[in-house]
């Protein structure tokens, strides 16, 4: 029997957070205990949907999904339409989910499950803006000693951002929610544009999933056929990268991934570099690490492992 490791995923799905959804629940060495929505790359009742959605695609009805923040705590939200489709998972047709949100909201959730909890028993999976984390954190700071470690995907240093010239999407939607996570104390795992942009998914690896002949398929394939559009004629490389999953790959296998431990703070006041992850990578600051910031990827055992994974749902 494999041991299981606790985890919530915080979302914002999205087409790569879907598919890092549908990766953790093919995954028997992770146990999803819930799924809590954000607002990001669409508005919070569509990413709330579209949780439902992929839930119910992997035949995981059961999992419980929860709506949380629908703005960030400080700014405007910022979505990502020109990406993500006017429904946050555009390409596939899809139902209307058959399932229902759970009534309690996701902060509630997330700090009386966490109050609940053994010390270090519950690893957060944030993958969309950290809202619903950060004013969890705000609320109840005891939560922190419940957390084995947050694994997120977010930032960049060495190759800049995504969405200004400073700062990746996630993070630049809610800088100040980051900077309150990333002064938790909680260990942090950062899967920033550094590494996944060394993972490209070709449109030949994608015909793969299609090839699978299966519900779950089908659909990955539509959405990161429609995904892929976009980073193919923004960046003009070889393939795109595909974000979120790579929380849940290091969780499954973290050898696959190379990191180093560094000081980052989230850039909160300058309109400029606005959610800019400032990475001491030098240790310039002699300052503590807070983050293990990971730069290298084994790329083909990334690919390999989501592939056989999907395979199994």
């Amino acid at each position: 029997m494999v041991e299981q490791k606790k985890i919530i995923i915080d979302t914002d799905p999205g087409h790569d957070d879907a598919i890092a959804i549908l990766l953790a629940l093919a995954s028997p060495e992770l146990d999803v205990i819930g799924v809590t929505c954000v607002a990001g790359n669409v508005p919070l009742h569509l990413t709330a949907r579209n949780a439902l959605l992929v839930c119910e695609l992997a035949g995981r009805p059961d999992v419980k999904v929860f709506s949380g923040c629908d703005r960030p705590m400080v700014r405007k939200l910022v979505t990502a339409e020109a990406i993500h489709g006017e429904t946050g998972l555009d390409g596939p047709q899809w139902d209307p989910p058959t399932g229902q949100l759970q009534d309690q909201h996701a902060v509630d959730w997330l700090v009386e499950t966490l109050l609940d909890a053994e010390d270090k028993e519950i690893t957060l999976c944030p993958v969309g803006p950290l809202t619903n984390i950060a004013m969890a954190l705000v609320r109840e700071p005891k939560i922190a000693s419940k957390v084995d470690q947050i694994v997120s995907m977010g930032g960049g240093y060495f190759v800049g951002g995504n969405i200004t010239p400073a700062a990746e999407f996630n993070i630049f939607v809610d800088p100040h929610a980051a900077d309150v996570v990333y002064r938790s104390g909680i260990p942090i795992v950062a899967m920033p544009l550094d590494v996944t942009h060394k993972a490209l998914m070709t449109q030949d690896w994608i015909q793969t999933l299609e090839d699978l002949g299966t519900e779950v398929g089908r659909k990955s394939s539509q959405l990161l056929s429609f995904y892929n559009r976009f980073d193919l004629e923004r960046y003009g490389m070889a393939g795109s990268p595909v974000h979120d999953p790579a929380t849940i790959a290091y969780l499954i296998e973290p050898d696959l991934y190379t990191g180093k431990e560094v000081y980052v703070e989230v850039e909160t006041r300058s309109s400029l570099t606005m959610g800019m992850t400032v990475v001491d990578y030098w240790g310039a600051r002699r300052k503590e690490p807070n983050c293990l910031w990971v730069s290298k990827v084994n790329d083909e055992g990334f690919f390999q492992l989501m592939y056989d994974r999907l395979a199994t749902l």
